[in-house]
């Protein structure tokens, strides 16, 4: 279980419904004294309220007098004054709220219980087994804490060198429920949390470095570079167009040296006797 060894450095701005379950009722006290002159603090005090009361039950005394106050304090609030300026201020009575059955547990608060108040609390909550909680309930523990659970006779159980022995060693919290000539034996011990990978960011200089060292590896840009066949020749100056400059050439035919030879016909209407008529 977390112990409030760090809450010096948290702040009413700083708090989440999972780090408020870190903290005690005079830390809730403490923070609101030190925001007292923070204007947004004051604005969003109804904000800060709805996270607390995520850990804590909160009841606003209308009448302050000694008498309610003493009620309050026998039922095991604290009480106190929170200032919000000059003359506005409220009376506030704060009790952690107590985490007894399985459906006090949620995702905020798993991680703020130890193994063994965990095992308390499954104790006083059900005889079934860890298969009679629901898949939610299970679902959340889970998160917070590893889980394992064997189920053996009982005069195999605690036999030297098994697992029960291991657990034990190893740190695990164990509840064992009767089941008969059998008993089920379940093994609790908090999960290490996780660190969360954060992104590093370079300097300006860095960047500017690493920008130099990639162009040096690119290709020379030679998009905009006009091809061999894009490049334009200018039309001739008529003005500087001579003889001895200038000629036209033109492909002409050769003519042929001999007629083709001529080829008789007759013809239906010649006359007899008269020659036959020639065509070329």
């Amino acid at each position: 279980m977390k112990e409030s060894t760090s809450n010096k450095a948290l702040s009413l701005k700083s708090l989440t419904k999972s780090t408020v379950w870190d903290i005690q009722e005079n830390d809730i006290f403490r923070m609101m004294d030190s925001a007292e002159k923070d204007a947004e603090v004051k604005e969003s005090i109804r904000h800060y309220a709805d996270i607390i009361r995520s850990a804590f039950m909160i009841e606003e005394i209308k009448d302050d007098s000694k008498a309610v106050q003493e009620k309050y304090i026998k039922q095991g609030y604290k009480v106190g004054t929170i200032k919000l300026g000059d003359d506005a201020k409220l009376t506030w009575a704060i009790k952690k709220r107590p985490i007894m059955r399985v459906t006090d547990l949620t995702y905020e608060n798993i991680r703020h219980i130890s193994a063994a108040k965990l095992v308390e609390v499954l104790d006083r909550n059900f005889g079934g087994g860890w298969d009679s909680l629901s898949q939610s309930i299970q679902d959340i523990i889970e998160s917070g804490f590893d889980i394992s659970t064997t189920t053996l006779p009982k005069d195999r159980l605690h036999k030297k060198g098994g697992m029960y022995e291991k657990k034990v060693a190893d740190g695990y919290e164990v509840l064992e429920v009767q089941k008969g000539s059998w008993v089920e034996a379940i093994f609790a011990k908090l999960k290490p949390e996780a660190i969360k990978p954060r992104m590093k960011f370079d300097t300006a200089s860095d960047l500017d470095a690493d920008s130099d060292d990639e162009d040096a590896d690119l290709p020379e840009d030679d998009y905009n570079r006009p091809d061999d066949d894009d490049v334009e020749i200018d039309d001739p100056n008529d003005d500087e167009i001579n003889e001895n400059n200038y000629r036209t050439t033109f492909a002409i035919r050769p003519i042929p040296t001999t007629m083709p030879r001529a080829i008789p016909t007759s013809s239906p209407t010649s006359s007899p006797g008269l020659p036959p008529s020639y065509t070329c």
